[in-house]
């Protein structure tokens, strides 16, 4: 909260409890810079709903630690139930070689979902996923070329067809049944993506979408 936010916010305070607000000027001011430096991580309007929260079950004048522990509270709990998994498919406009990119984008979902601009992206919104039929059935469109308990032996020398399968039980289409619109990359259907001419192992975000959009029109 911005200190000039202060004077308004203990003013509002003083409506359903006059005892808040100072009246000795010099006091006021005391007053203004204590609660700034109290609540400077804490949001104008989240404050003034505590506040609110606050008087709703108590006659006892409000401080601003209350305040600032009930927000410390929140932040904890969605940070807690925040898996801090980063999905690459809600930013195809990152290059997946562009690690800083990623780093910043990571932090700054961490800070909106601390804040409460973006809710926390839970363990089941994680592993929820298609039904098993439905797996299934994009799984015999990739082509079933071994047992699975050779696929299971064998990973480690076919990565790129165990990334294509990842994706696919984590409920996201087949990326190689599209073209890969990356400028850097144009992959045609049925090819690996490649950076710096190079084939790659996983697949760019961007495809990753582009699959999931083909699958939801041909629906």
């Amino acid at each position: 909260m911005h200190p000039a936010q202060i004077p308004e916010l203990i003013a509002r305070i003083a409506l359903a409890d006059p005892r808040v607000r100072r009246e000795d000027p010099v006091e006021q001011t005391a007053q203004i810079d204590m609660w700034a430096g109290i609540l400077a991580d804490v949001p104008y309007e989240y404050a003034l709903q505590a506040a609110h929260a606050h008087y709703a079950k108590s006659t006892w004048p409000i401080l601003p630690a209350d305040i600032a522990s009930r927000w410390a509270a929140d932040v904890h709990d969605r940070l807690t139930r925040h898996t801090g998994t980063f999905e690459p498919t809600a930013h195809p406009e990152l290059d997946p070689d562009d690690e800083a990119g990623y780093r910043a984008a990571l932090a700054a979902e961490r800070h909106a979902v601390a804040t409460g601009q973006q809710p926390p992206n839970e363990l089941r919104a994680i592993t929820a996923g298609p039904a098993a039929a439905e797996v299934q059935a994009r799984l015999d469109r990739m082509g079933t070329y071994m047992p699975p308990a050779v696929k299971d032996v064998m990973a480690e020398y076919r990565p790129e067809a165990v990334e294509r399968e990842r994706l696919i039980r984590s409920g996201l289409a087949d990326p190689r049944s599209v073209a890969c619109p990356w400028g850097a990359c144009r992959a045609p259907q049925g090819q690996r993506c490649r950076t710096n001419g190079r084939d790659r192992r996983d697949y760019h975000p961007a495809r990753i979408e582009a699959a999931q959009n083909a699958e939801r029109n041909a629906a």
